[in-house]
């Protein structure tokens, strides 16, 4: 079984601040995730002056300000914060990775060196860049908050028209609102995402808590993307949806004991483990009193005890009618060379 891809979720969550940033490097690091990964954007090339907040936006930042312009202004990641923010990651041996929003910003990771490209869900109708991101013939990450079936089937025939291969594709399921209510989550739309389309699938969350991705990691999930903070009760836009430090460790570590805990055989059959067990719970056939060699065994003699290394009850009816060999005392597990 492959290893689960943890991405750890910075996003905006550095507030524009550099020492913020490297911060949620050192705890993405020590929680032991694969990936801590940012967003890499202009704003203007990203969103008009016109364009307004969302409302979980408007809830978590709290200002006068209905400019979603203004808001991600100041919180973009500027281009020469990228390669110090790499080798810290580096240092700490973490990966570092961004989400690009246009081309430009694409371009500027992959020749920074970055291994995948990840396609926010807000792009996955974005054709142009679509067909930017395939002919990069990079791995390929695809998130589907608010989209339909249809809308993800025609976003990766796009990308494989354009040159990248199927198993290249990552999708992972998505629900875009911040927090996302349970009763929206619809876990099991990523397994129908595997079974219509046959990629490989994965699970970006933003459900307050770490139950969610333990529960799609169990159902086969190759890639967890879930948002942390150092505070959830900062200043921005996903704080209010993100794991804190403890809680980001937490996840990793379920995770990581989900991922042992599926990747058995599949054949139902004692573990190494629990061979040692089976005379200590198991139970024998015994006798309630003791017995001299020449008695013939009777259903009123028998009784059924721990330990479980003499003659198991499943061949009680095989005892009955036996004689004993020699002396026995009550309680004493029968073997087969008690008996003629």
């Amino acid at each position: 079984m492959s290893r689960v891809l943890i991405i750890a979720e910075a996003g905006v969550n550095h507030n524009g601040d550099f020492e913020q940033a490297k911060k949620l490097i050192e705890i993405a690091a020590d929680a032991g995730a694969d990936v801590v990964k940012f967003q890499t954007f202009k704003a203007e090339k990203l969103v008009s002056p016109s364009a307004k907040k969302a409302t979980y936006q408007k809830i978590n930042i709290g200002d006068s300000d209905d400019s979603q312009f203004g808001m991600l202004k100041k919180i973009e990641l500027p281009f020469e914060w990228h390669q110090d923010l790499i080798d810290y990651s580096h240092s700490l041996g973490i990966q570092f990775a961004s989400t690009g929003f246009d081309e430009e910003s694409i371009d500027f990771l992959i020749d920074l060196g970055q291994s995948f490209i990840k396609i926010p869900s807000g792009e996955i109708t974005n054709k142009p860049l679509l067909q930017h991101i395939a002919r990069k013939k990079k791995k390929t990450i695809l998130s589907t908050g608010m989209a339909n079936l249809m809308e993800i089937q025609e976003a990766m025939d796009l990308l494989i028209s354009e040159g990248l291969d199927k198993n290249q594709i990552t999708i992972l399921h998505c629900n875009t609102e911040y927090p996302t209510p349970m009763l929206d989550v619809n876990l099991l739309a990523m397994l129908e995402i595997q079974k219509k389309l046959g990629v490989k699938i994965g699970y970006s969350d933003h459900t307050l808590g770490i139950e969610v991705p333990i529960a799609a990691t169990a159902l086969g999930a190759k890639v967890i993307e879930k948002h942390f903070t150092i505070d959830r009760n900062l200043p921005g836009p996903d704080h209010a949806a993100s794991l804190e430090p403890e809680e980001l460790k937490n996840m990793v570590k379920a995770i990581r004991n989900i991922e042992l805990a599926i990747s058995g055989s599949g054949i139902k059959e004692p573990s190494a483990s629990e061979h040692k067990n089976s005379s200590i719970a198991r139970k024998s056939i015994c006798l309630k009193a003791n017995k001299t060699a020449g008695t013939i065994i009777e259903a009123s003699d028998i009784c059924i005890k721990r330990p479980g290394d003499g003659i198991s009850p499943m061949k009680i009816d095989e005892v009955i009618g036996k004689t004993l060999n020699s002396d026995i005392e009550a309680d004493v597990p029968l073997k087969w060379e008690d008996l003629r």
